[in-house]
């Protein structure tokens, strides 16, 4: 048997995802807008299961995922 300490597990048996990395960015070209998509790797599954995400949403919920580049003019 494995011990659940320590995996995050909560008492329901459910865990809470979490990406670790994102994989590639894409932005989509529409008529009028641009939209900035990222693909997700979440702790626990393989690369070919990443997600992908609504730039602004994952920015949003994890800014650790995004280092600062600082842009000169």
């Amino acid at each position: 048997m494995v011990p659940l300490e320590g995996l995050g597990v909560k008492e329901n048996i459910s865990y809470k995802q979490v990406p670790v990395e994102i994989f590639y960015r894409k932005v989509k070209k529409l008529r009028i807008k641009q939209v900035s998509s990222v693909k997700a790797v979440w702790r626990n599954q393989l690369v070919e299961d990443a997600t992908w995400e609504a730039k602004v949403d994952m920015m949003s919920w994890y800014p650790h995922l995004f280092p600062f580049i600082p842009t000169f003019a």
